[in-house]
C-alpha cells in the first residue's frame, strides 16, 4: 500500500516521463503503454489522457483505492529517436528487473543529461542528407552542390531562429525562402535548376508529426492524431509560402 506522498512522487515522475516522450516525437499509444508500465513496476495502476497541449496522469493503489491526478503542458523536445528507445528501454527494464522509483528516476535522469549531437555535425548530416535527396530526384552534381550549399544556410538560419525562440512558422517560412533563393541560383548554369530548387526544402518537411498524426488516428486517439496533422499542414503551408516567394521572385523577374 502506498501512501498519499508516495502516489503524488510516483504520479510527477511518471508526467514527467511522459512529457519527455510526448514532446520527443514519440506516438500517442507508445507513451501511454510506457507510461502505464512503468507505474505497474511501482504497484500502481495509471491511467494517462493524452492532448496535443497537456497531459493528464492518475496514478492508483489498488489495495486503498487511493488516487492522485496531475496534470501539465507537454514540453516540446527536438525529436530524438535515440532518446525515445533509452527511455522505452527503461521501462521494460524497470518493469522486469521491478526497479525502485529512486533507481528509475536515476536512470532517467542519466539518459536525459547524455551529451546531445553537436549542432554543427547536425548541420552538414542534414547538408549531406538533403543533396542526396536531389541526386535521388536525378541531379546532376552541380545541383547536388547547390542544394548543399543551400541546406547549409537554410538550416544554420533555422537553428539560430529556434535558439532565439521565434515563432516556429516564421522560422519555416524564412528558411524554405533562404534556401531555395540560394538554390535558384541554378537557373544560370547548364544544370537540373528545377530539382535543386525542388530539394532544396525537404530538409523542412515535418515527417515525425504526419506519420505520428496518422498513426494515433488508426490506434484510435483520433483528436491527438489530427492536432498533429493539423501542426504539420500547417507546416507544410508555411514551406510552400517560402519557396513560392522565390519563385515570385526569380520566375517573374522581380530580382
Amino acid at each position: 500500500m502506498h501512501s498519499k506522498n508516495e502516489l503524488k512522487d510516483i504520479t510527477h515522475f511518471l508526467l514527467e516521463y511522459a512529457g519527455r516522450l510526448m514532446g520527443s516525437g514519440v506516438h500517442t499509444s507508445r507513451v501511454v503503454r510506457n507510461t502505464c508500465r512503468l507505474g505497474q513496476s511501482q504497484d500502481v495502476e495509471v491511467a494517462v489522457s493524452v492532448i496535443q497541449k497537456n497531459l493528464i496522469v492518475n496514478v492508483r493503489d489498488p489495495e486503498s483505492r487511493e488516487s492522485y491526478t496531475e496534470m501539465a503542458d507537454t514540453p516540446a523536445f527536438p525529436i530524438s529517436f535515440e532518446l525515445n528507445a533509452e527511455l522505452s528501454a527503461l521501462s521494460w527494464d524497470a518493469h522486469d528487473q521491478r526497479l525502485s522509483l529512486e533507481a528509475v528516476r536515476k536512470r532517467y535522469a542519466e539518459i536525459v543529461a547524455r551529451p546531445k549531437m553537436d549542432p554543427l555535425c547536425t548541420l552538414f548530416l542534414v547538408a549531406f542528407a538533403n543533396a542526396s535527396f536531389c541526386a535521388l530526384f536525378g541531379g546532376d552534381w552541380t545541383s547536388r552542390g547547390i542544394v548543399f550549399s543551400a541546406t547549409l544556410i537554410g538550416f544554420y538560419l533555422r537553428q539560430v531562429m529556434q535558439k532565439h525562440h521565434i515563432n516556429h512558422y516564421i522560422v519555416f517560412i524564412v528558411s524554405a525562402m533562404a534556401a531555395s533563393l540560394v538554390a535558384s541560383s541554378a537557373l544560370t548554369l547548364d544544370t537540373t535548376a528545377e530539382i535543386a530548387i525542388a530539394t532544396s526544402v525537404l530538409y523542412l518537411v515535418p515527417g515525425v508529426p504526419l506519420l505520428n498524426g496518422v498513426i494515433d488516428i488508426v490506434e484510435g486517439y483520433v483528436t491527438t492524431g489530427w492536432c498533429r496533422l493539423i501542426q504539420a499542414l500547417l507546416l507544410v503551408l508555411c514551406i510552400a509560402i517560402g519557396l513560392s516567394v522565390t519563385l515570385m521572385l526569380v520566375r517573374n523577374s522581380l530580382l
